[in-house]
């Protein structure tokens, strides 16, 4: 039987989500951002992040899968939806729910970048450093943390568990 071991509160996550669209709001004021969250896991997180930040914004979504139903990444990336509009010309911000392995961050910053995009930064809620193995920095970081499975608050764990409004480390019982 699975247990959930807390690791953030809804009000940790809820301010450092205003901290985050401050800052935002700053760095993009006066230039045209779309936020483009990665789904499944980051459309919890880009509703609050997008409300936090007081510009003019676009918002689209574009899906990518790399685990499946496991909880360690297949190393392959897989998209799953692409997007409508183009973003030529047009400052990009990634936003994911957790940054580990880098894998698939990197490659969408490619695919951004070669799609004519003026800048592409990520924004990410939770960034696992230390299964870091593409070599890629999170420009906006909600939280460092180490070890575990997380769930809750978009992440999941075999497509159960994103209704969490804090985030939780799942344990599972051999």
């Amino acid at each position: 039987m699975a247990e959930l071991e807390p690791v953030l509160t809804e009000a940790q996550i809820a301010k450092r989500v205003r901290e985050l669209g401050a800052q935002l709001t700053q760095d993009y004021a006066g230039r045209h951002l779309m936020l483009i969250g990665i789904l499944n896991g980051a459309f919890v997180f880009l509703a609050d992040l997008m409300r936090a930040i007081e510009l003019p914004l676009e918002i689209e979504f574009f899906g990518v899968a790399s685990y499946g139903a496991s909880d360690t990444s297949s190393g392959t990336i897989r998209i799953t939806k692409d997007m409508e509009r183009p973003v030529e010309g047009i400052d990009v911000l990634l936003v994911e729910d957790i940054v580990d392995t880098g894998r698939t961050i990197a490659y969408l910053k490619e695919v951004f970048l070669s799609r004519g995009a003026r800048s592409v930064k990520t924004c990410a809620l939770i960034d696992k450093e230390e299964r870091r193995v593409a070599p890629i920095d999170v420009d906006y970081r909600g939280f460092r943390v180490q070890e575990g499975f997380l769930v809750g608050y978009g992440l999941d764990y075999a497509q159960q568990h994103r209704r969490y409004t804090g985030v939780f480390q799942l344990k599972t019982g051999d």
